[in-house]
């Protein structure tokens, strides 16, 4: 099972005080999630205004620096549709990476996401199809036009746990009876967060955590990194296995 991290997503220092804002800080927070057994990074590059951002020189600047400081360490980039593309379209954007991540994400409620998954799939970037909902999954499943897929990310809005666990069985079994063969990952945001990391662990799924996610520890106090959120979630499916 994956356990990835997701560093940063739109969070900022009024939220958390750790959160990594630049280059730099995302690429020692990548450095240190690997160390505590993140098998992947999910990361949103930010400009010099801290502004989640597309921007091939930025972009590139932020890959670059996480590999530099966490060899071997798959490197994943957001790409919604709310970060800034530096007056381009997304998908100018998008085609004029030159130092590209490993995979993306791709949300299937953005109406282009079949078009973004082409763009990327042709740089050889793995494609992670995002899955907010029941009819993001019925859109999955009827995409002819989306290419071979790295995983599916299933991921629950802040709901209550229960809420979140029957949203998820749900999605799920849409996604196994349209024929969808990927690997699930399933997480959580908020409220739902934790219940998402102990469900993927009981079904065997890959998961994640980071302060995109949540901001606390299982127990409800804050979490003091990124990495304290890794290491209670390995022992989490540690604990399943």
């Amino acid at each position: 099972m994956l356990l990835q991290a997701c560093l940063n997503g739109g969070r900022t220092r009024a939220e958390a005080a750790r959160v990594p804002i630049s280059a730099a800080e995302i690429a020692e927070d990548a450095r240190l999630v690997h160390k505590a057994g993140a098998g992947g990074v999910h990361v949103h590059a930010r400009d010099d205004e801290g502004r989640e951002c597309l921007v091939p020189e930025i972009v590139a600047t932020c890959v670059a620096a996480i590999r530099a400081a966490a060899p071997g360490l798959p490197v994943g980039l957001g790409t919604g549709l709310w970060s800034d593309t530096g007056g381009k379209s997304r998908a100018e954007a998008l085609e004029g990476w030159q130092v590209c991540p490993d995979y993306v994400s791709i949300n299937l409620n953005e109406a282009d996401a079949f078009d973004v998954m082409q763009i990327m799939a042709g740089k050889g970037i793995g494609i992670e199809a995002g899955v907010w909902t029941t009819d993001d999954a019925h859109r999955l499943v009827a995409g002819a036009a989306a290419p071979a897929l790295l995983r599916v990310l299933i991921e629950i809005q802040d709901v209550t746990p229960d809420e979140a666990l029957t949203e998820a069985a749900d999605i799920i079994g849409i996604l196994e009876r349209g024929g969808v063969t990927a690997p699930l990952l399933l997480h959580g945001e908020g409220q739902s967060a934790w219940a998402c990391v102990a469900e993927a662990a009981r079904r065997g799924l890959d998961t994640r955590i980071g302060y995109e996610d949540v901001l606390h520890m299982p127990d409800g106090t804050p979490a003091p990194s990124n990495a304290d959120l890794l290491r209670a979630a390995a022992q989490m499916m540690a604990r399943a296995a």
